[in-house]
């Protein structure tokens, strides 16, 4: 729930691929995928691991949420989101609460929406926080996130282990199977996961011929060529187990009983 796992240059990378304030794939369009089939127009949503506010912001902005609260473990983020909240004129709408790990610190039934995007990966008990957003939940209400998945719940292929120690980021990752049966134990109900490991692969491509490629110098004199090069490396080893499949980013999406 922090993007302090990068410094600022990796950082930078980041924003530059998504956009600013972005630092999961696919920015503000792939945001809308994941929400596309919540209704969050008019909702009081929570935003689990909201970084540095961008996403948070467009969850009322782009979307209509009537009021988000967003959480992450980190201060300096925390700090950061609440600068970019005053800028937007959002403060009204939006408040953003650095919290401790483990159980969400909220009442039951508090939220309409709860939403996350790549940060519960992070998260390693996974049936707990299912039945921690279950209780959180309004009766009625849904939980949209999207995170990034293991196609099974093995050991880490070597190709696997190799790319994970490359992104050095803490990933506990599980897999689809896993948090099905962690969302329907949990008492949820019209659970849907989507697989997005089609799409993010055809974008990894994009974005690793384009540090390689013709524009690699331009890159470079952006963000340094040890970074690129570094990048190169790691993209590489994900598009490995995107291909294979073992690597399968997913889109949740799951509601509480009325």
């Amino acid at each position: 729930m922090t993007d302090l796992n990068y410094d600022d240059r990796h950082i930078a990378l980041l924003e530059s691929l998504w956009g600013e304030g972005y630092l999961s794939p696919g920015g503000p369009e792939e945001v809308a995928r994941v929400v596309e089939h919540a209704p969050v127009a008019g909702a009081r949503m929570l935003d689990i691991g909201s970084g540095s506010g961008a996403i948070t912001i467009s969850l009322v902005r782009d979307h209509g949420a009537a009021h988000v609260t967003g959480i992450d473990v980190e201060a300096p983020v925390c700090a950061a989101a609440r600068r970019r909240v005053e800028s937007a004129g959002l403060s009204d709408r939006i408040a953003i609460e650095l919290v401790e790990p483990g159980p969400l610190p909220f009442d039951d039934a508090t939220f309409d929406v709860v939403f996350s995007k790549d940060s519960i990966i992070h998260i390693p008990d996974k049936e707990a926080l299912a039945a921690d957003v279950f209780r959180i939940l309004k009766p009625g209400g849904w939980f949209a996130a999207s995170d990034w998945m293991m196609s099974h719940d093995d050991a880490p292929s070597p190709e696997m282990a190799a790319y994970i120690a490359m992104e050095d980021l803490d990933f506990e990752m599980a897999s689809p199977a896993r948090y099905e049966k962690a969302l329907a134990d949990a008492g949820f109900r019209n659970i849907a996961l989507t697989n997005r490991n089609a799409w993010y692969l055809a974008l990894a491509r994009e974005e690793l011929a384009s540090f390689s490629g013709a524009k690699r110098s331009d890159w470079e004199q952006a963000h340094g060529a040890d970074l690129i090069a570094s990048s190169i490396e790691t993209w590489s080893a994900m598009i490995t187990v995107l291909e294979t499949g073992e690597h399968c980013p997913h889109h949740l999406l799951a509601q509480k009983p009325g």
